[in-house]
């Protein structure tokens, strides 16, 4: 069985061969302090976030894209595995799992090695721009360029793209996670008022905006007033959403410049023909495409299923699995 796997810092998909997505969960691994037991994984540990008793804690491996607690990793990807294949394990899978493009060789070798400890029998590594630009359904392989900006929870990748391979890219660790910060921290600052996790997430998804007049749009949120400790509820408006996420933003903007500043004249012609599109969940932050839109005069689109992206482009690797070597994947080891 080959399985092509989105290890992502918020969620993990599951590419089958023949079957299509079959698993998707966060990234979220619920451990007894006490005993180190794992209690819970994916979606059943997500609701315990910031809802645990004291011994109770609930962990994401996974920070900026790459690992970042080794062995609570590899038992959430030991899980998963026997998860689609069964407990059996009669047949050892072949793994494709996707890396930020900025990932370091460490960094590699510590997701091969989770990987085949977890009892994958073969695992190659694609870079998440080339997954997301082929999950996207763009023919990467003719002499032409395209532009992908893959925005996941931990990592932003940006990447130019012909004949199979990364032309041009860069990769900044500010993402969908850092989004829910900058809302944790402007709630703090403004109103001094904490808020969980759960709720900076809502407050992206309902009135967060890449530019203060995106769209109109209020929420109430709830959180504990750091004064007085009592849970309070205030008002939050697009405005001061976009305002929170601001410096995040333009940042994201400016590396998508300089990427394009750094690109061979024929490939930006190409671009400016085919525009640039844009996968990952972060990606969906509202009026995004259209401030990029606006800052770089280059027609630019989501994705049809940018969450799905980089998976189905795990699955498209599958059909040609070593084929990669020195292009997508940046190392494999049998």
């Amino acid at each position: 069985m080959d399985i092509g796997i989105d290890l992502g810092t918020a969620n993990v998909l599951a590419y089958v061969k023949g079957k299509g997505i079959v698993l998707r969960e966060p990234s979220v691994v619920a451990v007894d302090k006490d005993t180190n037991r794992v209690l819970a994984v994916g979606e059943e540990a997500k609701r315990m976030i910031g809802r645990t008793p004291g011994n109770i804690q609930a962990i994401r491996p996974l920070r900026d894209g790459v690992i970042a607690n080794y062995d609570i990793t590899e038992t959430m990807l030991r899980h998963f595995i026997e998860k689609i294949v069964g407990h059996s394990f009669v047949f050892r899978p072949r793994i494709i799992i996707c890396i930020p493009s900025g990932a370091t060789m460490v960094e590699q070798r510590a997701v091969q090695e989770a990987a085949e400890q977890a009892g994958a029998r073969h695992t190659q590594l694609i870079e998440e721009p080339l997954a997301a630009a082929m999950g996207a359904g763009l023919d990467i392989v003719e002499p032409c360029g395209s532009m992908v900006i893959d925005i996941g929870g931990g990592t932003t990748d940006i990447a130019v793209i012909s004949l199979g391979g990364i032309v041009n890219s860069d990769s900044l660790r500010i993402a969908g996670d850092k989004f829910d910060e900058d809302i944790i921290a402007y709630i703090k600052r403004e109103f001094n008022m904490m808020i969980g996790e759960r709720t900076a997430e809502e407050v992206k998804m309902q009135v967060g905006a890449a530019f203060p007049d995106a769209r109109n749009e209020t929420l109430d949120v709830r959180g504990r007033d750091l004064l007085s400790g009592l849970p309070k509820t205030v008002t939050i408006t697009t405005a001061q959403a976009a305002e929170a996420l601001e410096q995040s933003v333009s940042r994201i903007v400016d590396c998508v410049k300089k990427v394009l500043e750094e690109t061979p004249p024929e490939l930006s012609a190409d671009i400016m023909d085919r525009g640039i599109i844009m996968t990952g969940g972060g990606s969906m932050l509202y009026g995004l495409d259209e401030l990029i839109r606006r800052e770089t005069e280059i027609p630019t689109v989501l994705a049809d299923d940018p969450l799905s992206c980089v998976a189905l482009g795990c699955g498209k690797a599958l059909d040609t699995f070593g084929k990669f070597d020195g292009k997508a994947a940046l190392n494999t080891k049998k």
